[in-house]
């Protein structure tokens, strides 16, 4: 299929990802947006009214694609609780090891608007990363472990803080040493009496 064969506002969207994601959302203009979609300014802002709209789109459609794909790592891994928990960073680790890979989108995005705590972008971000925690404290409520929510919050500190010292230090090697913090943590985990 052709570019111009999909709609104008999946083009967009896919030239949001692209770009915001290498680049930054201050970085990226609208122009370069519509340039790299294939369509005019113009068409752009029918489909979405502002650059703040289309920031919020953005990571609205990677919401559920990284959520399916941490529950995917996570089913697909062998052995018990922990180690399923563990391959979830060791995954994120592998990912950043590639050239490409430019960190969290949701977290480089808060970064860029923390002077804005109330843009809808910054709640998409907050949402999402809510989901993982109540995704990871269902799977540890499941599993009848004590304080699933807590649980679940350190782990989510774990991965937002590989995240960010990755992105510091250019070594992926932080994801699997919280990979293994992670696991020992929920190896660790008392029963539910």
């Amino acid at each position: 299929m052709n570019l111009r064969s999909r709609p104008a506002k999946d083009r967009i969207l896919d030239a949001a990802n692209r770009l915001f994601y290498s680049d930054g959302i201050r970085a990226v203009s609208v122009d370069a947006i519509a340039a790299k979609a294939g369509i005019t300014k113009k068409t752009l802002y029918y489909h979405f009214k502002s650059k703040d709209d289309l920031i919020e789109a953005y990571l609205a459609s990677r919401d559920q694609p990284n959520l399916t794909l941490f529950k995917t790592w996570f089913d697909e891994a062998d052995g018990g609780l922990a180690d399923k928990v563990e391959a979830i960073f060791r995954n994120l680790a592998v990912s950043a090891r590639h050239p490409k890979w430019k960190g969290c989108g949701f977290l480089r995005t808060a970064a860029e608007l923390a002077n804005m705590p109330g843009h809808p972008a910054m709640k998409v971000g907050a949402a999402h990363k809510k989901k993982f925690e109540a995704w990871l404290s269902d799977v540890f409520t499941r599993q009848n472990l004590a304080d699933p929510e807590d649980l679940a919050r350190h782990i989510v500190l774990l991965m937002d803080g590989a995240f960010s010292t990755v992105l510091v230090h250019r070594d992926a090697a932080y994801v699997d040493s919280a990979g293994r913090a992670a696991k020992a943590l929920v190896a660790g985990g008392r029963r539910r009496s």
